[in-house]
């Protein structure tokens, strides 16, 4: 991966955002749009196999159940939240149940039903890791959203558009 201090902090805005082209609107912005998660993706990678011990998709369950309560979700509601095939989403859910990160229960009532929730060592493990994760994922989308989409992102990451860009700290 490139050290991000070989990047300019002051880079132009993102070529399919500016509207010269053939595509719409719409296309262009879902354009940035990919850009920015793959920016993220990439950068996020090594810090979470690093911090967490876990890949990409199995951080995004990990983010879902955070966002729950205790109880934690069904995984057929996990699949459709995530986008992810159901035995795609078993294996990743087996191996953060290996790892000590999520329970899996029986839903009451429901033979087939299985409820996946945070343990508390995953719990204490984002609240650790969540300020590097959140420079990382800021710094990745200052690297390439020009001065527009870093004001459109605002409502999302309020600190993004609050600092000046910068290469988050290793």
């Amino acid at each position: 991966m490139a050290d991000p201090e070989e990047h300019p902090t002051d880079l132009p805005e993102c070529p399919s955002a500016q509207g010269a082209g053939l595509l719409p609107r719409e296309l262009r912005a879902w354009m940035v749009m990919l850009a920015a998660v793959g920016a993220v993706e990439q950068r996020l990678g090594s810090v979470l196999k690093e911090r967490l011990d876990v890949s990409h998709d199995e951080f995004l369950i990990l983010c879902l159940l955070a966002e729950q309560p205790r109880a934690g979700l069904r995984m057929t509601r996990i699949a459709e939240l995530l986008g992810r095939p159901k035995t795609r989403l078993t294996y990743q859910i087996a191996c953060l149940q290996h790892a000590g990160l999520v329970t899996r229960k029986s839903v009451c009532g429901d033979k087939r039903g299985v409820e996946v929730a945070l343990t508390d060592k995953a719990r204490r493990l984002l609240e650790e890791a969540s300020g590097t994760l959140a420079a990382t994922v800021t710094g990745a989308l200052s690297h390439v959203m020009g001065p527009d989409q870093h004001e459109a992102m605002y409502g999302l990451l309020p600190d993004l558009a609050a600092e000046p860009a910068k290469p988050e700290a290793r």
